[in-house]
């Protein structure tokens, strides 16, 4: 698996190119956690991840997946790792797992989407009505 990135993520204008380079299809990586899911849920209440989660939320302007206009309003505003984070990561201390290059904002749904790889779960902008239309939505 290739290593994502923001530098790579921002030459992609659109939402559906962005969520097609971060979509892991169902699979969110080797062993995530399991039993130690206590050790992913201490690193996302530490004062480190909470500053870099910050910073990249004002980076994307609380934009989905960094889209301007496409602003998170309802539900939670997530911090998404475009690369799956493992155990051993936060063992060892990779650096990548702070690094804003590495991270981007994302609504609770597109979160959803991108780890179990279904797109039907993202927000559809709403249908543009036309002169002679008479179908309702």
């Amino acid at each position: 698996m290739r290593f994502r990135s923001y530098s790579e993520l921002r030459s992609l204008e659109s939402f559906e190119e962005r969520f097609d380079y971060l979509n892991l299809h169902g699979q969110v990586g080797r062993d995530t956690f399991g039993f130690d899911r206590w050790m992913n849920q201490q690193f996302y209440q530490s004062s480190q991840w909470k500053h870099v989660r910050s910073l990249v939320i004002v980076r994307d302007n609380g934009c989905d997946l960094g889209i301007s206009g496409r602003m998170i309003q309802w539900g939670p505003v997530l911090v998404h790792h475009m690369n799956p984070l493992i155990e051993e990561d936060l063992v060892s201390g990779e650096g990548w797992i702070l690094d804003p290059e590495y991270l981007i904002t994302t609504s609770h749904r597109t979160h959803n989407a991108l780890h179990y790889g279904d797109s039907s779960l993202i927000p559809r902008a709403p249908v543009e009505r036309q002169p002679g239309d008479t179908k309702l939505w």
